[in-house]
């Protein structure tokens, strides 16, 4: 009798991951329009570079937490680093905050046309 083969989970792509972790700041963490409007000096994008670094430049010797450590122009505090030990978390992070930078330049740049 042939051995019936579990299904196969079904692999979100990038766009998708990032779609829901962009989401999940926004309802989770409240990191609504208003709140990324405040970030003026591209921090945002900034902090998405620390997390596409921790995945193509990984500090080796780590921080304190034995973590990799963020860039040396993250924008918050070292309790806002959390990187993950998953480097595809990570850029999901990175894109999520791209797209936060994105839509904040694009909020921008309207009302700069009004």
């Amino acid at each position: 009798m042939p051995r019936k083969s579990k299904p196969q989970k079904q692999l979100k792509d990038g766009a998708t991951l990032i779609r829901e972790e962009r989401l999940r700041q926004i309802m989770e963490e409240g990191y609504r329009a208003a709140h990324d409007d405040g970030h003026r000096g591209f921090e945002l994008g900034l902090a998405a570079v620390s997390y596409l670094n921790a995945v193509v430049s990984p500090d080796e010797e780590g921080d304190e937490h034995g973590k990799v450590r963020p860039c040396w122009d993250w924008p918050w505090s070292k309790e806002d680093w959390k990187p993950s030990d998953d480097p595809i978390r990570n850029l999901v992070k990175a894109g999520a905050l791209i797209a936060a930078e994105i839509d904040r330049l694009q909020r921008l740049n309207g009302k700069a046309a009004k």
